[in-house]
């Protein structure tokens, strides 16, 4: 999945159905879940606010000590624009990363130079990448949907979305969403592989609301074919300040530290 967090954050009223075709919703399935991933990810990108949050991440492996990151993230979605700063550890921090657009940038602090990445790269060991936290694109560009059903997940009442790449940017080339019935929240995903294999799931156990978005606090990514691997990421000092407009160049990465 290209984008953990834009899926994630939601709002609690879900729209009414699509009276048009849908051109991202094949034939044979209901238009209803395109207008329900469109409430998903509108309300993920904050409109016009300017959103920063502490993220922390555990990597657990077997036979190895916990691994713990973090990070301080910055999103300007009304621009495409994301930063983060790496706090900890200790070796890595002020390790800086930049998105203007389609393009991303990761900072050295050490050598002070910045070279040219993906979104698609991983944080250090962990199961997640950059682009999991960066919650400006949109589904409609990369994905459609192809399965659309209800189902129950535990004690909750959920819709069952299936969404296909149609392009070469998400990381995954299918993607199984379960959204809450009564208002759209994502409890789990399922990210698989071109040939059918179930590659990750994440789980989406905790929310809190801020400013009138749920937003998660807890996500937990098991990875599906190293078993016994999975990253735990950890949102906390949630806040829709705005920004300063310095905090989106590279010439603030360079001077951070």
């Amino acid at each position: 999945m290209k984008k953990i967090l834009s899926s994630f954050i939601v709002a609690v009223v879900l729209g009414s159905s699509f009276f048009a075709m849908d051109a991202n919703v094949i034939d044979g399935v209901d238009e209803k879940a395109g207008k329900i991933m469109d409430q998903v990810e509108i309300q993920s990108q904050f409109g016009d606010e300017d959103y920063s949050a502490t993220v922390s991440l555990i990597i657990e492996k077997p036979d190895e000590a916990t691994q713990q990151m973090k990070y301080k993230l910055f999103q300007r979605s009304s621009q495409d624009q994301f930063s983060m700063i790496q706090l900890f550890p200790e070796a890595d921090k002020g390790t800086g990363y930049l998105q203007d657009g389609d393009n991303l940038w990761v900072y050295d602090p050490i050598g002070r130079k910045f070279s040219h990445s993906s979104l698609k790269e991983q944080l250090g060991d962990s199961d997640t990448s950059t682009g999991d936290l960066n919650n400006n694109d949109t589904w409609r560009d990369d994905f459609q949907i192809t399965g659309f059903e209800k189902g129950m997940l535990g004690k909750y009442s959920v819709y069952i979305i299936t969404l296909e790449a149609i392009t070469t940017e998400p990381e995954y080339a299918k993607q199984v969403e379960y959204v809450r019935t009564d208002y759209p929240v994502t409890l789990k995903v399922e990210d698989y592989s071109a040939n059918g294999r179930l590659m990750r799931t994440q789980l989406l156990p905790k929310y809190t609301k801020v400013n009138g978005y749920y937003i998660p606090t807890q996500i937990i990514q098991r990875d599906e074919v190293n078993k016994g691997e999975q990253t735990q990421i950890l949102i906390s000092e949630v806040s829709f300040t705005n920004i300063p407009d310095k905090v989106f160049t590279k010439a603030y990465l360079e001077n951070i530290n």
